[in-house]
């Protein structure tokens, strides 16, 4: 690979213009590289994040890596799969949000892709969680499978799936020490190695919602939304929850829908951002206990279903949101997602 690569692109970047489906695919086999200057790459990701990410870079960026990713053999289940997740990067503190959603999706008989990593931005990220209950953090030499026929759910421990990070993670961490997000920071959850053909994902900043959704449209997924919720002033999280204003695109299917959606539009209250605060590793079990038993704060558990719900309509299982949110609290109620939980400890405890 010609040292002259990733520089050359920089310079087309600082001019301001865009780089074509080739040169992002190129830019992005560099970066996974180890011969290209740290320091080029540096200077590389820095120009990209100052101009701006167009859809059309996102979208290269990620079928590379998807291509690069390893194959987790799962692809009877890709058509009917969907992923729940957010980009990180908010800063809120809030509770493992996607999480429980993937949980209660599993238990009303949707194949769950769960794609994700240790805490990185928050207290207490999805792998911690889900290991911390017996969830295995397994690459491909796990049964994914075998999961998904018994749970509806596997998850995809993303370190083990993406070698081609390493060569990147270095120049990646000296730049967020610095306080300056790439690419790579939007990167994690359109990269899903199991490529479910439905998702639902937060980003941490509203102007990323339009971006992510022409992004994943032109990846070729089914059907989905991109969502966030902005609180007061330039605030915001990576999902949905009752205690702001959230912003809605879709993909696939539901390209077109552009909406912002208000919690008391849906039949929920609106809540303070203290009600869905999440903690540390052992904060986020006892809370995950309270969801099951419907005993967390009010706020959190609509702030739950109301991504469930909004996951359930995307999977087809729900007419609307509204009927989507409904079918989570009964799955809630019913001590359906505890016994699914059970289920899946039972499972992996073999």
């Amino acid at each position: 690979m010609s040292k002259d690569i990733l520089p050359n692109l920089t310079r087309n970047l600082i001019s301001g213009k865009d780089l074509s489906a080739d040169e992002a695919r190129t830019a992005a086999l560099a970066l996974a590289d180890s011969a290209p200057d740290p320091d080029d790459k540096s200077k590389f990701l820095v120009a990209l994040k100052q101009k701006g990410e167009s859809p059309e870079e996102v979208r290269s960026f990620a079928a590379t890596f998807r291509e690069l990713a390893v194959d987790p053999g799962v692809d009877t289940y890709r058509e009917s799969a969907i992923d729940v997740c957010g980009t990180g990067g908010d800063k809120s503190g809030s509770f493992n949000l996607s999480t429980a959603t993937a949980m209660i999706l599993a238990a009303s008989g949707v194949p769950v892709f769960k794609h994700g990593n240790r805490s990185i931005t928050s207290g207490c990220g999805s792998a911690d969680l889900l290991e911390r209950l017996g969830v295995p953090l397994l690459g491909a030499e796990g049964n994914h499978e075998k999961a998904l026929e018994k749970l509806n759910f596997t998850f995809f421990f993303a370190p083990s799936f993406h070698p081609a990070f390493k060569e990147i993670m270095p120049v990646r961490q000296a730049l967020g020490e610095r306080g300056i997000r790439t690419i790579f920071n939007i990167l994690g959850p359109l990269i899903n190695p199991g490529r479910p053909s439905i998702q639902l994902l937060g980003v941490f900043s509203r102007d990323y919602v339009e971006p992510l959704a022409a992004a994943l449209h032109n990846l070729g997924l089914r059907r989905g939304l991109v969502v966030h919720t902005s609180l007061n002033g330039d605030t915001g999280m990576d999902e949905l929850a009752c205690c702001g204003t959230c912003h809605v695109a879709g993909f696939g299917e539901f390209v077109g829908i552009r909406e912002k959606w208000m919690p008391d539009a849906l039949g929920l209250d609106v809540c303070s951002l203290d009600d869905v605060q999440g903690g540390d590793l052992e904060r986020n079990m006892e809370i995950l206990d309270e969801v099951l038993g419907l005993k967390a704060k009010k706020g959190l558990i609509d702030s739950i279903c109301l991504n469930a719900g909004a996951a359930l309509w995307c999977a087809g299982k729900a007419d609307c949101v509204e009927d989507g949110i409904k079918q989570a609290l009964d799955l809630l109620s019913s001590g359906a997602v505890a016994n699914w939980l059970a289920e899946c400890q039972a499972f992996y405890s073999q």
